[in-house]
């Protein structure tokens, strides 16, 4: 693999890029609502082909440096930025302060998922599943 494609940061890209094709395939139609169902949906699809061909190479190069669950809660952060974007300039909707409470949650999970290795050794809790129930008869 080339070096661009061993960065950490070449996924994320990938993953920006994806998204925005994702979010076009699935909202974009919502300005053209004269459209007929059957054609917005081709269309849809044709368009949703490029963010496969960009959303599978981003987690297969990812997975390297990522687990599943993280690439998982990158995308979803970047969909919610992407779609807020497309959502104010595309489509003219304004951000309420409850999408940005909802957003900050978010940002909660992604920094829950990213924790150290060691942090997760210190909870009490961690060993209950270790523990065996002992049957006696």
């Amino acid at each position: 693999m080339s070096e661009i494609t061993q960065s950490r940061w070449f996924p994320i890209v990938l993953l920006v890029c994806s998204n925005v094709f994702m979010t076009i395939a699935w909202y974009g139609h919502l300005k053209h609502k004269n459209v007929a169902l059957w054609t917005v949906i081709m269309a849809s699809w044709g368009i949703a082909f490029f963010e496969y061909c960009l959303m599978v190479p981003a987690n297969r190069y990812g997975h390297s440096h990522f687990s599943a669950t993280q690439l998982k809660i990158i995308q979803e952060v970047i969909t919610l930025v992407v779609f807020s974007g497309f959502a104010l300039f595309y489509l003219g909707e304004k951000l309420k302060w409850n999408h940005i409470a909802a957003f900050f949650c978010i940002l909660g999970a992604v920094a829950f998922t990213f924790l150290p290795d060691g942090f997760h050794a210190k909870r009490p809790l961690d060993n209950l599943n270790k523990l065996q129930p002992t049957t006696e008869k």
